[in-house]
């Protein structure tokens, strides 16, 4: 039987005597949560980070965090009637997340900022703040479920798939999940939200939802990067596979692994960056096929198996693995080399595994979410 004392968070207490502090970017859905949380009789609390400044170049209309999204969160404060607060997070934002970004695309990489952004300041930083407030829990518009398990709390796929945003939260540790609260990961489709949003009555039901990542206007990212660390990228040689030198380029910053359009080489065979090179700032073309993977070395491991990581058996662990946001996750072996570090080994090859990227672990049925890694050079 369901204990009566245990409210819709799974907090022993009332609403009105549970504090949740929300994390309002601006947007329809964590505007949702706070509203929702609110009309529950909740003690909410609205927190909105201001992560760069909104007047400078780098910044666009729209963006989240910025200008107009802190005027929207506010507005949705104002209409469910509950506090509401900005805090500057400019300064760590830029250590934490823009700097690591600008220098892994330097080193050959290819970043992914909203999983740092999530692991070293909304999860981590946020998260003291809604502590040093009182909160019971912090409650996010993510598209994700946790459940309670046997060995504690567990993060699993939202129940929409095409929503679902386990590949950007799978730095999410055990204690992290412990205060977090994701109300939006049981709805089946994103016309639920708007419909809720228009249902209270809230101004941001019909604003689009946010594509690029926020400090990069367009997705012109070698712009960006160019600002944050003038000078930085230097010019050098396209390469085959075959070692021909087929060109230059003006700076790794603007390829990316499995690239195809914009190379500025022709020879009469269609060429995709194969990879790159930071050293001798060579970008390396081939065929199609030369892209295919299928042992992807694995480091900073955030784990959130039942068992220890290095408890896998002899043949590793079989799990599914994601390499791609874009990619369905396929079936794989995880091999422990370290705490933190590990083989994976996918059945069939996958193409364009690039390093920078972040390869995700599932269980191979069910939706459960088993952590996940950053895929490193091999």
């Amino acid at each position: 039987m369901t204990d009566a004392r245990i409210n819709s968070l799974g907090i022993a207490k009332p609403p009105a005597q549970t504090r949740v502090v929300v994390a309002m970017s601006g947007g329809v859905d964590s505007s949702v949560v706070a509203a929702m949380l609110a009309r529950e009789g909740y003690d909410v609390v609205g927190v909105t980070l201001q992560l760069y400044d909104h007047g400078a170049a780098l910044a666009r209309k729209g963006a989240c965090c910025a200008g107009r999204d802190i005027h929207d969160a506010r507005r949705v404060a104002e209409t469910m009637g509950f506090p509401h607060y900005v805090l500057d997070y400019e300064n760590r934002f830029r250590e934490a997340v823009m700097d690591e970004f600008a220098d892994s695309y330097l080193a050959g990489a290819t970043p992914i900022p909203c999983v740092r952004c999530n692991e070293r300041v909304k999860f981590r930083d946020l998260l003291d703040t809604a502590r040093e407030l009182g909160a019971d829990c912090m409650a996010t518009g993510h598209y994700i479920r946790r459940q309670d398990g046997p060995s504690g709390p567990e993060l699993h796929r939202a129940a929409d798939p095409r929503r679902d945003q386990s590949y950007f939260l799978f730095a999410t540790t055990r204690e992290q999940l412990a205060w977090l609260r994701f109300p939006l990961g049981g709805l089946t489709s994103k016309a639920q939200t708007r419909a809720l949003a228009a249902e209270f009555g809230l101004t941001v039901a019909d604003k689009p939802d946010s594509q690029d990542i926020c400090f990069v206007p367009n997705g012109r990212y070698a712009e960006v990067i160019e600002k944050l660390r003038p000078g930085a990228a230097e010019p050098g040689e396209i390469v085959h596979l075959d070692g021909r030198v087929l060109g230059r380029h003006e700076g790794l910053i603007r390829y990316t692994v499995g690239q195809r359009r914009g190379l500025g080489v022709a020879t009469g065979e269609p060429l995709h960056v194969i990879r790159l090179e930071p050293e001798t700032r060579r970008v390396v073309v081939g065929p199609r096929e030369a892209l295919a993977t299928r042992i992807v070395p694995v480091a900073e491991i955030n784990w959130l198996g039942d068992a220890p990581l290095e408890a896998a058996p002899e043949e590793g662990w079989e799990i599914l693995a994601r390499v791609r946001s874009t990619r369905e996750p396929a079936p794989a072996r995880l091999r422990p080399l370290g705490p933190d570090r590990a083989e994976v080994e996918l059945l069939s090859p996958e193409e364009g595994v690039a390093p920078g990227q972040a390869c995700v672990f599932y269980a191979p049925e069910g939706s459960r979410v088993l952590g996940g890694g950053w895929i490193r050079r091999g």
